[in-house]
């Protein structure tokens, strides 16, 4: 692991998280022998914006995905039950991925979803393994954009498919802080949508389709409509009401804006 990989897990990580969350859950009377792939969409968004993506990047059942940053697994459970994948979660955040593997194993969906701890900037799986890259809202902290992609390069088989959904540089700059990746600028790496289409497009990627989907994102106008039990409020505590009032800042001032976008494999780069 590199020493921003330790930052950044350092930031996310939480103690005891799997069993939080499914304390909150009950206490929001879900239950438990019952959960769906509602209950723990934590990216901005949430599922509607997950399902948008997949539309996007046209999936069809069978197809070999890689999520990249799947946190607690809620996108991957989504493209297994709602799109027929076979889906491979990786995270850097330890406590992410033991929630991750508790709740898919609730869900009884561990022949079709499994999830692990590992580094986007060193992913340990062969050549051409995959059909699909997935990533939603989990580049920001990483600074070597050009590693990052060219690994999804070589992961993905020839004639494979790259799916992003990732929040960049909006025309208006300095971004406010605390965002909900990093405290301040040290560990946040936004680049504006011209310079991350083309990085992509230079680790050997042709650009299918590129949509700013930034209103669609738009969180709630306070922290106080945001539930104790929520995924949200669980991971950030009482950070989230200033990082609420600085994302909409970044989004009414054009600080910050989000791309989905769905990119096809080149043979090389």
């Amino acid at each position: 692991m590199t020493t921003d990989a330790d930052r950044i897990a350092q930031y996310w990580g939480r103690e005891h998280l799997a069993e939080a969350i499914l304390a909150a859950l009950t206490a929001r009377g879900v239950s438990l022998d019952a959960l769906t792939v509602e209950v723990d969409q934590f990216h901005g968004g949430g599922k509607p914006v997950t399902g948008r993506l997949a539309r996007l990047a046209a999936i069809r059942p069978g197809t070999r995905v890689l999520d990249v940053g799947g946190g607690f697994g809620g996108p991957a459970r989504t493209l297994a039950v709602e799109f027929g994948c076979h889906v491979t979660g990786i995270d850097l955040t330890g406590s992410y991925v033991r929630a991750a593997k508790v709740l898919t194993a609730r869900m009884g969906l561990d022949d079709r979803v499994t999830h692990q701890v590992g580094d986007a900037l060193a992913l340990p799986f062969p050549d051409g393994a995959f059909d699909l890259v997935w990533t939603q809202n989990s580049g920001m902290n990483i600074a070597d954009k050009e590693r990052l992609y060219a690994g999804f390069h070589r992961v993905l088989r020839p004639g494979g498919r790259l799916a992003v959904q990732e929040p960049m540089a909006g025309p208006v700059q300095p971004v406010v802080y605390p965002v909900m990746w990093a405290r301040d600028p040290s560990t946040s790496f936004l680049r504006t949508p011209d310079a991350m289409r083309a990085v992509i497009e230079a680790a050997g990627f042709r650009t299918r389709a590129w949509e700013d989907m930034t209103g669609e994102t738009a969180g709630p106008a306070t922290g106080a409509e945001v539930p104790a039990h929520s995924i949200q409020r669980l991971v950030m505590g009482d950070a989230l009401n200033e990082i609420i009032r600085a994302g909409n800042r970044n989004r009414a001032e054009h600080r910050i804006v989000m791309v989905q976008a769905v990119f096809d494999r080149l043979e090389a780069p």
